[in-house]
């Protein structure tokens, strides 16, 4: 069965508006633009051009008077200074996800959003391409993460590299003076920091749902090695849940969840965990890590007035004595095809300028965009050993293999499975299930998948 997902044809949800300009629909497009990423030259490129064009964004903290660092209306008025004709909008959304997914069917969704969970064969149903795969990898990193049939359809507002946050002062009170590279050793100084500190060792921000689907992130090149073990190896892999009994896959990124919480390492009451209230208590000292991207550390140090103590650290997973992260490319802008032409060009002129001029990735704690950046955040300092990964595009015909098998195990993997990971916290604090019995279900689920799919399977997950 080829299952695929299809956005829902919904009305539009309600949502806040931050406005230097109209927010109007934009009109359709009769022709678009010819104009490419590659192509533009900012500051020359487009400089008799007016327009005013709208930015669909997530990011309501930046549309508000508290937000600590740069805000939307500070890059606009920037971005202004060298066009001052290219009016542009912000409108935001705090339920993000499932709004994009309604308001892309709308077809009035601005001329620019981050682009939401939808199949890459679909891209360009929706977006215009900003060039060719090989041409815009040649200027941008993450380029093959929208792309398809080697065209690219979204340009990442910043690359995380998938760590750990935590509070160095509590990691210090605690005694420890290394920071952990295995699943054993991170237990082993959660352990450290409950006996020897009042901070909560690891908080699961277990009610907020989201925040345990971000587990699923670090299953990929982080526990395996392997830049391309998501999109190539494991939509190929039987049993890809089963314990390899060396420390790493995705298996022993999940049992830390599990074994910290069945060791009363985390929350005293995950069911009563705040994620806008966590980032406070961190920030304070009574948290001492987080399991979420570098984008959190910048929230959390601007939650209070410690925000030397919060660092971030590398998931503690080595693969044969090394350790990799896997940087994702986050949310990745993408155009509207059926806005104007002029619109859809002062729209691609305005993420080039994010991307190369704004400084916006390092501004938000992400690694650089633009492959001329080489600028890394100060944050990730102790990565100085760590191998970052960048996989290749995923071919033509296994485009949509990956999210076939998702819908199919119904488990969702990096594609909103937060109810899957919270079984996890429900499971290990009522002892209900043993951690194996819940991957064994998860590698029943995905081979049933394989089956359904008539997938070739070359791996499975094994000791070694």
């Amino acid at each position: 069965m080829k299952a695929l997902k299809k956005v829902a044809a919904m009305a539009v949800a309600g949502v806040c508006v931050v406005s230097m300009a109209a927010c109007g629909g934009t009109g359709s497009s009769s022709e678009a633009t010819s104009l490419t990423y590659p192509g533009i030259e900012l500051g020359k490129t487009g400089k008799d051009l007016t327009a005013s064009i709208k930015l669909f964004s997530n990011r309501t903290d930046m549309t508000q008077a508290s937000y600590s660092g740069k805000s939307w209306k500070e890059y606009i008025a920037d971005f202004n200074k060298l066009y001052p004709d290219i009016k542009v909008s912000i409108e935001t959304s705090t339920n993000y996800d499932s709004d994009a997914l309604t308001r892309i069917q709308s077809k009035d969704w601005g001329d620019i959003m981050l682009i939401p969970a939808v199949d890459s064969t679909e891209l360009g149903n929706y977006f215009i391409p900003y060039g060719s795969y090989k041409e815009m990898n040649k200027v941008i990193n993450f380029a093959a993460v929208q792309q398809y049939d080697n065209q690219v359809y979204g340009v990442s507002g910043g690359g995380d590299a998938g760590g750990v946050v935590y509070n160095k002062a509590i990691f210090k009170e605690a005694g420890i003076t290394e920071l952990p590279i295995t699943p054993s050793e991170f237990i082993a100084d959660l352990k450290l920091i409950k006996k020897n500190t009042s901070a909560t060792p690891l908080y699961t921000n277990y009610a907020a749902g989201w925040t345990m689907g971000a587990w699923d992130a670090y299953i990929g090149g982080n526990a395996t090695g392997n830049a391309d073990y998501m999109t190539s190896i494991l939509p190929h892999t039987k049993d890809p849940f089963s314990n390899p009994k060396d420390g790493t896959h995705p298996y022993n990124v999940y049992k830390i969840l599990y074994d910290a919480v069945a060791d009363h390492l985390t929350e005293d009451d995950y069911s009563t965990t705040d994620w806008e209230g966590s980032k406070t208590q961190m920030n304070q000292g009574k948290i001492a890590t987080m399991v979420l991207g570098s984008w959190a550390v910048q929230q959390i140090q601007a939650a209070g007035d410690k925000s030397d103590d919060i660092g971030y650290m590398p998931f503690p997973i080595s693969v044969k004595g090394k350790q990799y992260a896997a940087p994702g490319g986050g949310y990745a802008y993408g155009i509207n095809k059926n806005s104007s032409s002029s619109n859809q060009e002062a729209a691609m002129i305005f993420v080039k300028w994010l991307t190369e001029k704004s400084k916006f990735a390092y501004n938000e704690g992400g690694l650089p965009v633009a492959k001329a950046d080489t600028t890394l955040p100060a944050l990730f300092d102790k990565f100085k050993n760590v191998t970052f990964l960048e996989g290749k595009p995923v071919s033509k015909d296994e485009s949509d293999l990956f999210n076939d098998l998702n819908t199919d195990s119904e488990l969702a993997i990096n594609s909103g499975g937060n109810a899957r990971v919270q079984a996890i916290v429900e499971d290990a604090a009522t002892k209900s299930k043993t951690f194996d019995s819940i991957m064994n279900e998860w590698n029943d689920k995905w081979n049933a998948a394989l089956q359904t799919e008539n997938v070739d399977i070359k791996y499975t997950t094994v000791a070694k």
